[in-house]
């Protein structure tokens, strides 16, 4: 349990807002504190380096004046008071060849000047140039130090070193750490919780979903989800409700079809149950055994349309139905599925009419299918026609499209049945037929990249077939 909550989004957007935020103080901390010592240094080096250009040869002549040793002093005191820093002047010697530097006067007192090593002061001695650099006190403590060299007929004589302590930079450092540290902690206080609280909510609103999806997956599809947002989930929650309504119709769908394919498969199962009763009475007559055996022949053929027709939707429907495209002439495959309903229209006292128009009428599409709803559409014409009812068969091309529509005279379709002929098991106002022709053609049509549109009123219905040309 401990793990999964570990896991889940809540969690780790608390811990991954935490973590941004640790690592953006962690940044600041290391950048500013660092680089504010040295900064802080470098400005009091300058600032040293500064007033030793300015007051650094007016003390150092003091060596080759005639002033007496307090005067020297005096005048070392006098820099020191107008720079605010302390001003000590060392004297060069030599010993062994190597440059010494020995204190002639220091503005901080004769106590003070062992404080101090003045490295510096000895480095400018042997490069004869000004030295800035920071140096450990001993007792404690850094200072910055200027030093500048001062020559006498071409050589060093004297160094004079502007030199402060350095604590005031290292007090502003920390109390520079300490504030960070404090506004860091905040801030990180201030992201655990904000971070908990934005995890939090988008966590039930993930919540929300699952439990709609278990709801769905328990066969519940009448409660949508409130949309409250317009930001990535709730374009989600739309998407996820579109979903469900589209189940929803689906499962209802589903339903009416198993009912409607169980009536129509079990009524002809009845009859020709009951035939089979029938044909078991050794009294019938031959003339009453030969109708019986004629009805039980249309109803294994009306079974034997209503299977293969159940074969052609569900593989419609489940995309596993393959066309294989070549040309077609929508001209030539017509008159060859016309030829195919002679029978059928002498029976009907019915006559087809084919009307083709004058541009060419080659479609890029599979002929056997396009053959099987025009088959589709004929038969259709002529079952829901009463006998004598004439069908015309035309072809022509126009905005780019190709055409082919069946039109018959017969009563028309009713105008309230217009929106479900489409659909699968429906029939208009009869019985007649399994009500899945419509249905598969208009799958066939939208399998070959084309539509199927219908017009009907009372002397005139026409079907009329679009594909795109080849």
């Amino acid at each position: 349990m401990a793990r999964l909550r570990l896991r889940s989004i809540r969690a780790r957007g608390t811990v991954l807002v935490f973590a941004i935020a640790a690592a953006a103080v962690g940044g600041v901390y290391l950048y500013v504190v660092p680089h504010l010592r040295t900064r802080l240094v470098s400005e009091r080096l300058a600032a040293l380096d500064s007033a030793g250009e300015r007051y650094g040869d007016r003390v150092g002549r003091t060596l080759e004046s005639d002033l007496t040793q307090r005067q020297v002093r005096a005048r070392v005191r006098a820099a020191a008071a107008a720079t605010a820093m302390r001003v000590t002047l060392l004297r060069v010697g030599a010993a062994d060849a190597q440059p010494q530097t020995s204190v002639v006067a220091d503005s901080a007192g004769s106590g003070a000047t062992g404080q101090l090593a003045f490295a510096p002061a000895l480095a400018a001695a042997r490069s004869g140039r000004p030295v800035t650099d920071t140096e450990q006190a001993r007792a404690g403590g850094q200072w910055g130090e200027a030093a500048r060299p001062f020559r006498f007929d071409g050589q060093v004589k004297a160094v004079t070193v502007f030199s402060a302590p350095l604590s005031d930079v290292q007090r502003t450092v920390t109390v520079v750490r300490r504030r960070i540290l404090a506004a860091g902690g905040l801030a990180l206080l201030f992201a655990i919780l904000a971070g908990y609280v934005v995890a939090r909510a988008l966590s039930r609103r993930i919540q929300r979903l699952e439990r709609a999806a278990e709801a769905i997956t328990a066969g519940e599809f009448s409660r949508p989800i409130d949309v409250d947002s317009d930001d990535e989930l709730g374009q989600l929650t739309l998407a996820f409700n579109e979903m469900q309504r589209q189940l929803s119709e689906l499962d209802s769908a589903r339903k009416r079809f198993i009912a409607t394919a169980s009536h129509e498969l079990r009524t002809p199962l009845f009859s020709l149950g009951g035939f089979v009763e029938l044909l078991e009475d050794e009294e019938l007559s031959d003339e009453e055994r030969a109708r019986f055996l004629a009805q039980i022949g249309e109803q294994v053929e009306r079974l034997r349309k209503l299977s293969v027709d159940l074969l052609d939707l569900s593989r419609l429907e489940a995309g596993s139905l393959e066309l294989h495209e070549e040309p077609v002439d929508l001209a030539e495959l017509s008159r060859s599925v016309a030829a195919e309903f002679e029978p059928a229209l002498f029976r009907h006292d019915s006559h087809l009419e084919l009307r083709f128009g004058r541009d060419p009428s080659e479609a890029s599409t599979d002929p056997l299918r396009l053959a099987q709803l025009l088959r589709i559409l004929i038969d259709n014409a002529l079952t829901h026609t009463p006998p004598g009812t004439d069908i015309v068969v035309t072809t022509a091309r126009s905005d780019g499209r190709l055409k082919l529509a069946v039109r018959d005279a017969g009563p028309g379709i009713p105008r309230t049945d217009m929106p479900r002929i489409f659909d699968p098991f429906f029939t208009s106002n009869d019985t007649r037929g399994s009500g899945l022709g419509l249905a598969i053609a208009s799958e066939l049509a939208e399998r070959m990249d084309g539509s199927i549109g219908v017009e009907s009123r009372p002397g005139r219905t026409t079907f009329t077939l679009e594909l795109p040309v080849a």
